[in-house]
């Protein structure tokens, strides 16, 4: 019932497993899964930061989001795409690296940031407003850069979102 309340939530639930057997599982599932790939730019206060980031638009790829992953570069990162705004909440099961998480709404505009969130935590994460977007960097980054609420995140994707489709 959990896992149902989280999707229903955030679309990026996975289900409970725990182990070696099903670690090696997530390591085979994520070679199977390839992301679009992107560039994009956080425009704050002390610049404009560019990551290359996996796009995650479906259901299957929000789901799996950085799960099992036991690193990730510090210009990299994974950005959601909920092709809707709404209010979202992530989890951070199976994941085991700390994230920050940077709640975007279909502008490009920051919301929130969710900072450090801890690894392997089944606690909710919530977006704490409409959004349509989220990007998860490495933990510490938005501290980092001075990136903070009111940012701009640009990308193709995120331009387009405003776009008549």
């Amino acid at each position: 019932m959990f896992a149902l309340l989280v999707a229903l939530l955030a679309g990026a639930v996975v289900g409970v497993a725990s182990g070696e057997g099903v670690f090696a599982q997530g390591a085979r599932a994520e070679a199977a899964l390839e992301l679009r790939r992107e560039t994009l730019f956080v425009i704050s206060a002390s610049g404009r930061h560019r990551f290359e980031v996996e796009i995650a638009e479906t259901p299957r790829a929000r789901a799996r989001g950085l799960m099992y992953r036991e690193a990730l570069a510090p210009d990299a990162g994974m950005l959601f795409d909920f092709q809707e705004e709404r209010e979202v909440a992530f989890w951070m099961k199976n994941t085991l690296i700390p994230l920050d998480m940077i709640f975007i709404e279909a502008s490009g505009r920051v919301a929130h940031i969710a900072r450090e969130t801890e690894p392997l935590s089944e606690d909710l994460v919530p977006s704490r407003a409409v959004v349509r977007f989220v990007l998860e960097v490495p933990g510490g980054t938005a501290a980092q850069l001075g990136i903070v609420p009111g940012d701009v995140v640009q990308s193709d994707l995120i331009g387009s979102a405003g776009q008549p489709g």
